[in-house]
């Protein structure tokens, strides 16, 4: 299976895991994590973490070593795998759409939602997202923000960004630019972190998060099922931007390292958030726990409101957060358009520039034309397309190539040696896990990841 020398390629397991851990790091980690963890406290922390755990050991693995295995994103890998099976390659070739065209769905969603962090970064840094005097004129400006068309400027600019990062391809665009916003995006965090902690009322928020629990909840399903749904879609499983990042890595590269490298920093990126936001929201005389809910609201409404009345530091520290939280949306969007723009190229042949320049033009007319619905298209590309995807590409590696060939591709690179247990712990456990992320639906959607 081993072909395609020609293919770019990251230039070393550094790039390649924060590019990974880019593709990771997103809006879930930043407004959807700390609502979880006020809503559970320390039990959700747990159960997070153990899921976390059985996830990067099954799932991010196997995708990684899927894509490496025939140096081809889904498109290419499914086909190979339904040829290996002898079934011939038309089959895969077609379930493949799957992941690809979700994967597309999802970049166009997620698109949108960068135009809205571009449009209040800007407002950030000229003062006028601080106008409003409420939470219901933040609210409004939102709201306006979020309406139609009235935010192209914003959208469109999002995605020339995003070109210019892509046309360069995987070493010199993708590669270079997580370099950049991966480090800078947990240094503001931790920077901001640091600086919410000496604010009166933050303690309450910390002592929510890790004093207050009622540890038996951790017997409660609800907490198993958002943690379950929070690690599944915070880790990027989709059997798309994981899988074709992985068909860019190195032969001698060590991807259960790697993988745990993702889960690690993906993992502290939403930790980092955490401790940024809760202690915050605390700080402003807000019970998160009880009046705030998960999703744009948090981002784009509540946190304005608070920097705002943080007095003369509020600006300089709304100004760190969306630059932040731009890296994290723009190293996520590139990921997400990967996958349609590799199988352009590799399997039909389509050279770099045009193949960027047909998925990025087609995304950007469908995302105009859906920016209205925009919150139920990304909730059917993250309850249904994603998990859907993520046990297609399982099935595939795990059962059609059969357990033997994955764990000799995972052990390929690895010194350890484990590639057995991970294999057995992709056939079985993650898809498992998979299908019961497809079956509880909106229960454990981890919204925009």
């Amino acid at each position: 299976m081993r072909k395609n020398n020609l293919r770019d390629s990251f230039t070393g397991k550094f790039g390649f895991i924060l590019a990974c851990v880019g593709s990771a790091v997103g809006m879930g980690n930043i407004w959807l994590f700390p609502r979880r963890v006020a809503a559970f406290g320390a039990p959700f922390l747990v159960a997070y973490l153990l899921c976390v755990v059985v996830i990067g050991l099954s799932g991010v693995i196997g995708e990684m070593a899927y894509g490496r295995a025939m140096k081809s994103g889904p498109m290419g890998a499914f086909a190979a795998a339904t040829e290996k099976a002898g079934m011939g390659r038309k089959p895969g070739g077609i379930l493949s759409a799957v992941p690809v065209l979700g994967s597309f769905a999802l970049a166009i969603g997620y698109s949108v939602v960068s135009g809205w962090i571009l449009k209040y970064t800007v407002a950030a840094f000229s003062g006028q997202l601080f106008a409003p005097v409420d939470v219901g004129e933040f609210g409004g400006l939102f709201g306006a923000t979020a309406t139609g068309t009235n935010n192209l400027v914003f959208h469109l600019a999002a995605l020339v960004l995003t070109y210019v990062i892509l046309v360069f391809g995987i070493s010199k665009g993708v590669e270079k630019a997580d370099k950049f916003f991966m480090p800078l995006f947990f240094v503001m965090f931790i920077g901001i972190a640091r600086y919410v902690a000496t604010l009166d009322g933050a303690a309450k928020g910390y002592a929510y998060m890790f004093t207050s629990a009622d540890w038996s909840s951790l017997l409660s399903p609800d907490v198993w099922k958002y943690a379950l749904g929070q690690a599944f879609f915070s880790l990027s499983l989709a059997g798309g931007g994981t899988l074709v990042y992985g068909s860019y890595l190195g032969d001698g590269e060590d991807i259960p390292f790697c993988a745990s490298m993702v889960a690690l920093f993906d993992t502290l990126a939403a930790f980092i958030a955490a401790l940024a936001i809760i202690p915050a929201v605390y700080s402003a005389g807000i019970d998160m726990a009880a009046e705030v809910t998960s999703g744009p609201g948090l981002m784009f409404i509540y946190l304005p409101y608070i920097f705002k009345g943080m007095g003369s530091v509020g600006p300089v520290i709304a100004c760190v957060f969306f630059v932040a939280v731009c890296f994290a949306a723009f190293s996520s969007l590139i990921n997400l358009f990967e996958a349609p723009i590799e199988a352009l190229q590799n399997n039909l042949g389509i050279r770099r520039t045009p193949a960027v320049t047909l998925v990025l033009v087609t995304g950007s007319v469908v995302a105009v034309l859906i920016s209205d619905i925009v919150s139920g298209w990304m909730d059917v590309c993250s309850i249904y397309i994603c998990p859907i995807g993520a046990l297609m590409a399982a099935i595939m590696f795990f059962w059609v190539c059969g357990k033997d060939f994955a764990a000799e591709e995972i052990n390929r690179g690895h010194r350890g040696g484990h590639g057995v247990f991970y294999a057995n712990m992709g056939k079985y456990v993650f898809c498992l896990l998979s299908l019961l992320v497809l079956i509880l639906g909106s229960i454990t959607a981890g919204g925009i990841g």
